[in-house]
């Protein structure tokens, strides 16, 4: 990168500027490179805007890592305009063949209330660029050398460009997927169709508006069916018909008469359906119509949440017409199935009938990020939060969360917000690994998130993935070896590779979360780590035994609970006891307490527990004899794979039994 010193470009034409404008483009010039000055333009009928560009110099390009031209848009009204926004995209699209920075501009307001009105203006749109307003008044007087740049590190710095929940709506945040969106777009325009499936959380709705957002550019049309709507699926297939009619009407803003909705019978849908997308066709300019299909599986059979989808043939009748108008009208619409499940184009029978769309449409999964994409979208968000990220981390957030922009992005809002306001901070390995241990632990949700599909619809698959993130390698490669499809949606999904006939996983914080949550499940094991589980676990039961039990008694027996607990320990020990208090009785550092004196405590006074609990009281009772038992002989004897199988059901009881009191 060139040196760049503050000034003026000697070819600025100053005569396009009022005197005001001119002190404040001079006072900008003593901070930043003033490169160019613009043309006025008009917005609308009455609003007029000067604008400038410049070049950050080293210590702007130090503090917020901007390198390229900034857009400087003047509004010289005394009440601040929204289309000043409108302005700022205006001088973009003027200047787009310079290196323009996007997600920076400035906005010189005559407005002395710039700042609260842009902040409310802004405050919904969390994909809005960052925009650094000053007034007049601000910059025509004598300000130091650290004004503007301290405005510059509020609004840079107030917000966590990481932390999106919503799909992206904008190209100014979305990245990574440019050439699957051209992909699909190209294939729309070749007359074919497509599906597109990925776990939750991997930007399927912000691929859908960035397909859309590429097809507009080029003047074509595409229609967005949010099959998540009720409005949508609770109709009947035919009546579904009229309902993507009405949104092509209303998205494409068509105004034409087509055929009412009680004209939309089960004998008539599909040629009323064939007559109306020919006349929008036509009404259109003849350009072929993209329908987009969203959340599929609530129109999917066996899986919708309304009935007559799912046990229902409106599945069959819905697809047998489009496919049929497809394959009949030609390059008048195409449609693409985007969804987390692709068992709608996978499975050859519904309730006997054939499957319209069986594997007639070719589909793509999501693919995860690489290293580049990664270090792409980390860069350009961190740099500008004043977040310098080490090469190494890159790498580490890709292998970690196997390219899943949603984590990658949680994770680095977790750096964010734990980093120093004094910013730029360096983001090393070390600080990195705090936060990715933080995350991990507090925001196990969003992990949970991504394999809620395997649970709901793919249990098998689910099912092995526990045994691989368990190393039970010998029976997931049995179940992989005996049918491929097991594998084929956790390849297909990228929840794990496979590499010289080996499989691991490519999302490590899924494997990590799957070993914690299945820590007591894994089969095969050795004495030792037989041993092990059953003195970790009974060791931490026991200890939240002794306060559920100090508790309960303390609340149903009152001062009576001293005695009782007394009179469960026989005469040596009470009389040994009897000088401490309740509590004490409970510590294990002053009173001998063992587990089976817990046991006699919560069976002899079982009206205490029973409440909070369903189970009989003689099961449980022969439970808790068979942990203690296990726990005795666990160092004595060899522990069959069968006496471990009943220590983990006896062991299960119990930790429920101790949730009813914690939770």
């Amino acid at each position: 990168m060139s040196d760049v010193y503050p000034g003026i470009h000697p070819n600025f034409i100053f005569s396009n500027y009022s005197e005001t404008e001119k002190a404040i483009i001079r006072a900008l010039g003593r901070e930043w490179y003033i490169t160019c000055s613009g043309m006025p333009f008009n917005l609308g009928a009455t609003s007029k805007y000067k604008y400038i560009l410049m070049k950050p110099v080293a210590n702007y390009q130090e503090l917020f890592n901007l390198d390229r031209e900034i857009i400087v848009v003047f509004s010289p009204y005394e009440a601040f305009q929204p289309r000043t926004l409108d302005a700022i995209d205006y001088v973009y699209k003027k200047h787009q063949q310079l290196r323009i920075e996007k997600i920076c501009s400035l906005i010189v307001s005559m407005d002395n209330c710039v700042q609260d009105k842009l902040k409310d203006l802004l405050k919904e749109d969390v994909e809005s660029q960052i925009i650094i307003p000053f007034t007049y008044d601000e910059l025509s007087k004598p300000i130091d050398s650290y004004f503007i740049r301290n405005r510059f590190k509020y609004h840079f710095y107030a917000r966590d460009l990481f932390a999106f929940e919503s799909p992206l709506r904008k190209d100014l945040y979305f990245f990574g997927r440019t050439d699957l969106v051209h992909s699909l777009v190209n294939r729309h325009r070749a007359a074919e169709n497509c599906a597109l499936f990925g776990l939750r959380r991997t930007g399927k709705t912000s691929i859908i508006f960035a397909i859309q957002r590429a097809l507009n550019k080029i003047n074509q049309n595409s229609v967005f069916i949010d099959c998540q709507n009720p409005a949508f699926h609770k109709r009947r297939w035919n009546k579904a018909l009229f309902y993507i009619i009405h949104e092509v009407k209303d998205q494409l803003k068509v105004n034409i008469r087509t055929t009412l909705e009680e004209s939309y019978t089960e004998a008539n849908a599909s040629i009323n359906f064939e007559q109306d997308i020919v006349r929008i066709y036509k009404k259109t300019g003849s350009k072929s119509i993209l329908l987009i299909f969203d959340e599929i599986e609530n129109i999917t059979f066996n899986v919708s949440p309304t009935d007559h989808w799912a046990e229902d043939l409106d599945f069959v009748f819905f697809w047998q017409t489009l496919r049929s108008l497809f394959h009949k009208l030609g390059r008048i619409f195409t449609y693409m199935i985007v969804g987390t499940n692709p068992m709608c184009i996978e499975t050859a029978l519904i309730q006997g009938k054939d499957n319209p769309i069986f594997n007639q449409v070719p589909y793509d999964y999501i693919p995860g990020f690489d290293v580049p994409q990664t270090r792409d979208m980390v860069r350009k968000l961190g740099r500008v939060m004043g977040l310098k990220f080490d090469e190494i981390v890159y790498g580490k957030l890709t292998e970690d969360y196997g390219g899943h922009p949603f984590l990658i992005r949680h994770v680095c809002s977790i750096i964010n917000r734990d980093s120093s306001k004094s910013r730029p901070v360096e983001v090393n390995r070390a600080f990195y690994e705090k936060s990715k241990s933080k995350f991990d632990n507090e925001y196990q949700s969003y992990v949970e998130l991504l394999i809620s599909v395997l649970k709901q619809y793919y249990s098998d698959e689910h099912e092995m993935l526990r045994f691989l993130a368990l190393e039970d390698y010998s029976t997931f490669n049995e179940f992989a070896d005996n049918d491929s499809s097991f594998t084929n949606h956790l390849l297909g999904y990228g929840i794990i590779e496979k590499c010289q006939n080996e499989y691991s996983f490519k999302i490590d914080a899924l494997k990590k979360y799957l070993q914690k949550k299945n820590k007591y499940k894994k089969l095969n094991q050795t004495q030792e780590q037989k041993m092990s589980e059953i003195s970790e676990r009974r060791n931490a039961a026991e200890t939240k035994l002794r306060l559920i039990i100090r508790n309960q008694l303390k609340a149903f027996n009152g001062k009576k609970a001293h005695q009782l607990v007394l009179q469960s320990f026989g005469i040596t020990r009470s009389k040994k006891y009897e000088i401490l208090s309740y509590n004490e009785l409970f510590n294990p550092e002053i009173v001998n307490v063992y587990f089976d004196d817990l046991r006699q405590l919560i069976i002899s006074h079982w009206h205490c527990f029973q409440n909070m609990y369903s189970i009989d009281k003689d099961e449980f009772n022969g439970q808790l004899k068979a942990i203690n038992r296990y726990r005795n002989d666990a160092h004595a004897i060899n522990i069959s794979n069968e006496d471990m199988n009943y220590f983990r059901i006896c062991m299960s009881s119990l930790e429920s039994f101790i949730r009813c009191f914690t939770d």
